[in-house]
């Protein structure tokens, strides 16, 4: 699983690092953290800001890490976003959603340690504000259908 999971960052990040040198969309990329519920853990992660690729719509890929209740969940989101606004210099609602891989590695005390590996649906919604040199500050609320986590509650930085 831990092969699996390094592959997906190296081509998740990998990406970003391709754009930014053929400066082909790219926008830049921060860390978030956060609590999960249900499972209950606390998460924490990287995402990367592709730019929009259509008016107001953006792609933002993640990886995310919960930690707690047990379990660790290694999440690989595919998430696009709907900014309501242009203006960057007040606080900005969006909207979106996306799939998501998730890896779980169970320990269970008394039994033998297990994994999965599940797909799920995310939605969600944030807002977010351009803050000095161009970075952006969000908070964001993410809810999962299928098999990913229940709700995530997110605080994050992009940096350009």
């Amino acid at each position: 699983m831990r092969t699996c999971i390094f592959v997906l960052l190296a081509v998740l990040f990998g990406a970003g690092t391709a754009a930014a040198q053929d400066e082909v969309g790219y926008r830049g990329w921060g860390p978030r953290v956060g609590a999960t519920i249900e499972p209950d853990q606390v998460h924490f992660g990287a995402h990367m800001d592709f730019g929009h690729f259509a008016e107001h719509i953006r792609f933002q890929p993640n990886v995310e890490v919960g930690v707690g209740d047990d379990l660790t969940l290694v999440a690989v989101n595919l998430e696009g976003a709907y900014r309501f606004r242009e203006n960057w210099d007040v606080w900005t609602p969006y909207a979106g959603g996306g799939l998501g891989i998730n890896f779980l590695s169970f320990d269970i005390e008394g039994l033998e340690d297990d994994t999965d590996t599940d797909f799920g649906l995310n939605l969600m919604a944030g807002i977010e504000r351009g803050i000095s040199g161009g970075d952006r500050f969000f908070l964001e609320a993410k809810v999962g259908l299928a098999d990913s986590p229940d709700m995530k509650l997110t605080a994050g930085w992009t940096f350009f």
